[in-house]
């Protein structure tokens, strides 16, 4: 095949997601006071971002060096997996989030422990679920092109589920992270009050704290939309440009993702 500088671009951006996302995996796994239940879901979630960026990776050395259709139908697996659980697991983090604020004086017993791993088995079984099909059904869409969704071998259903799936999530996120605005408003409101700080004080940190917000529903958002809109709205018929020009964008979420989950934290700045 001839070589698309597409796909170079994709596997450079899946060897950079696969770097960035180790050395997250690597400092929570091997350091354990990292055991909370906030560093279990930005493991989690560094996980399905290194797995994502390793199916990157692989998609391109199967597709150039080592052509299989076999294969090809277990990295697509592999990247639907991947990247649902990333999504999923960016989702469990907001609920955590809301449930510290809104359950504060419950939140750091057994019972929060628990609920992380059943939310972590929730997670990544129903993304294995969601990665089952490419590999099961991919083969109809090998042997009839028509079959197929503007991402071969995803058959059309099963493109739509995805996408319909991802606007719930960011409709649920979206609800959750003005809940969170709404309880910190409340909460800078009160201590504003009791210790008399003042009103231009009071306003600063509601702002840092709704900002910061902001950007992280906006970079999921800003990835994510465009090639979920364009999944639905998109024909195996049109150019493969348009492929591309969606789907690059929605990896560079598993990219931006450690640096605002993971990074930007003190104690893992700490360890690193």
């Amino acid at each position: 095949l001839a070589l698309n500088p597409w796909d170079v671009v994709l596997c450079v951006s899946g060897t950079i997601i696969s770097c960035e996302n180790a050395i997250v995996v690597v400092v929570i796994f091997y350091s354990p006071s990292f055991r909370a239940p906030m560093f279990l879901l930005i493991g989690s979630l560094a996980t399905a971002d290194l797995l994502a960026g390793v199916g990157l990776i692989l998609h391109f050395a199967f597709v150039y060096f080592i052509p299989s259709e076999v294969v090809s139908l277990l990295t697509v697996g592999l990247l639907v997996t991947s990247f649902t659980a990333s999504i999923s697991s960016l989702l469990t983090i907001t609920i955590d989030r809301y449930l510290s604020l809104y359950n504060a004086l419950t939140y750091y017993s057994e019972r929060t422990v628990t609920r992380t791993y059943i939310m972590l088995i929730l997670t990544w079984g129903a993304s294995i679920c969601y990665g089952l099909p490419p590999i099961m059904g991919g083969w109809n869409c090998l042997k009839d092109p028509s079959a197929c969704s503007i991402i071969k071998p995803l058959m059309k259903n099963h493109l739509i589920i995805l996408s319909v799936s991802f606007f719930m999530v960011f409709a649920v996120m979206l609800q959750l992270y003005l809940q969170i605005c709404r309880i910190v408003c409340r909460h800078t409101q009160q201590i504003a009050v009791q210790r008399h700080f003042l009103a231009a004080s009071h306003y600063v940190t509601t702002r840092k704290g709704i900002a910061t917000l902001a950007v992280i529903l906006g970079a999921f958002a800003s990835c994510w939309l465009p090639f979920a809109l364009y999944c639905l709205l998109g024909d195996y018929t049109y150019p493969a440009l348009y492929t591309y020009a969606t789907l690059l964008p929605a990896t560079y979420n598993s990219m931006i993702n450690p640096v605002i989950y993971a990074f930007r934290n003190q104690e893992i700045q700490k360890v690193l």
